[in-house]
């Protein structure tokens, strides 16, 4: 079932640990067929040596698993919650990437302070709130999600592909789920470039919001011209 789409979901996992996003078993990547209504996700806590596309899980969008010998990764619930609330969305990813994680551990929002950020979002990352005792002790991974696609009510998901879990760290996503784990390089990247220039000039302001506008949209926008 979904083989296709199990092989392109390992890859994916093992991609975020060749680019030096995951350590241990920190992080998954999971990817939905819209069509059937199924989600391809990382095992639990199974170690990236020698994982095979075989050892995905395959779950419905209520979360019940549908095939797979393992349990599906704890983070299983964030991402339904996000696949339920963007159908746009076709790949998701998350990690416990450094610098991001920084950022997501302070509660701060990534400020967009240059134009490297301007290509991957039309604005700061944002943060999320924190979430309440009763949102951890019942329900904690699904209230994870709920709490991003709370933050991103007054935001396009798809204009900022990538999110910091408040006290916790950076989920990104794409459609596709090569593109969720292309963004959650960026994200990294980006999280690092704006730490590293608020230690140069703690005082450096957010980037203009006509450079922030024409980079975001020559990329992304409805008449973009950046690529082939």
């Amino acid at each position: 079932m979904l083989e296709s789409v199990k092989r392109a979901v390992c890859e994916a996992n093992l991609e975020l640990v060749r680019a030096g996003l995951v350590l241990m078993t920190w992080g998954n990547a999971s990817a939905v067929d819209r069509e059937k209504g199924l989600v391809v996700i990382k095992p639990s806590g199974v170690p990236y040596d020698g994982m095979q596309p075989e050892d995905m899980v395959v779950v419905d969008l209520d979360g019940r698993v549908v095939e797979g010998a393992h349990r599906p990764s704890v983070d299983t619930p964030t991402h339904l919650v996000l696949y339920r609330a963007w159908p746009e969305v076709g790949g998701v990813v998350h990690t416990h990437s450094h610098c991001a994680t920084c950022w997501a551990q302070a509660c701060q929002p990534i400020p967009c302070l240059g134009t490297t950020h301007a290509d991957f979002a039309h604005g700061e990352v944002p943060v999320t709130d924190c979430l309440t005792a009763a949102e951890v002790a019942d329900g904690y991974e699904a209230n994870i999600g709920r709490c991003i696609v709370r933050r991103f009510k007054s935001l396009d998901p798809m204009h900022c592909p990538g999110v910091l879990s408040a006290n916790h760290a950076p989920f990104a996503w794409g459609k596709t789920i090569g593109e969720a784990v292309q963004n959650a390089i960026m994200l990294e990247e980006i999280a690092k470039m704006a730490l590293h220039t608020r230690i140069l000039n703690a005082q450096q302001p957010a980037i203009s919001q006509f450079l922030l506008d024409k980079h975001f949209n020559r990329k992304h926008g409805k008449d973009a011209y950046y690529g082939q």
